[in-house]
């Protein structure tokens, strides 16, 4: 058996402000739409996989999503534009990424980040 891919549920009254912050704002694509339950992501191939941590590094709290990005610069400006407080960084990490956390409209604390190098 393999596992095919790993999806991250979060419980919303209002799917329309998942509409703004992960298709509006990350960009990415309403895949799956049945009017009560929306899954967005990308028809691009993208590994599944699930972390565990007690801190989610430099002594910040560990992140309930974590999304890798190829730009963080233009993701950065798109939640700086959408009014979305910046909870950590950007900075440049000792392990090789930059990032910065925000919050999304349900609360969870969402780690944008891209590889240096």
């Amino acid at each position: 058996m393999k596992v095919k891919r790993i999806m991250s549920n979060i419980a919303t009254s209002d799917l329309d402000k998942a509409k703004a912050f992960y298709g509006d704002i990350l960009g990415l694509e309403l895949i799956m739409d049945h009017g009560w339950f929306q899954t967005y992501g990308s028809d691009a191939t993208m590994k599944a996989q699930v972390s565990f941590g007690n801190e989610g590094g430099s002594g910040t709290p560990v992140p309930d999503l974590s999304i890798e990005v190829d730009d963080l610069d233009t993701a950065l400006a798109r939640f700086i534009s959408a009014g979305i407080p910046i909870e950590y960084g950007p900075v440049s990490e000792p392990w090789g990424v930059r990032r910065f956390y925000v919050r999304d409209p349900f609360g969870k604390l969402v780690n944008i980040l891209q590889h240096e190098g």
